[in-house]
């Protein structure tokens, strides 16, 4: 089954470090299988907490998208985002329709 990185921004207070750790992820995570879904864009809230950005990638597995996150390449990506960065990241696996 596919899961997916569902990654909801609260907080971006360097937004030049974001884009240089989007830069350099972007292609590890690419290598895991994962493909970009949502990336920001336009949105409107219903209901809940605002956030400034959402982020949804889609991999072919679970455990792909656990090995992408664990991976000493994708780790050393987010170092340089994740001390001006507030995100919730949660991955989960989604379901078996057919």
């Amino acid at each position: 089954m596919k899961a997916y990185w569902i990654a909801t921004y609260k907080k971006i207070e360097n937004l030049d470090k974001l884009k240089e750790y989007a830069k350099k992820a972007t292609p590890i995570i690419k290598t895991f299988g994962g493909k970009a879904i949502v990336r920001g864009g336009k949105y409107q809230l219903i209901d809940g907490e605002e956030f400034v950005r959402t982020v949804i990638w889609e991999f072919p597995s679970f455990e792909q998208a656990m090995f992408c996150y664990n991976s000493d390449e994708y780790q050393k990506s987010w170092n340089i985002a994740k001390n001006s960065t507030k995100r919730n990241l949660q991955i989960v696996e989604g379901l078996n329709i057919e």
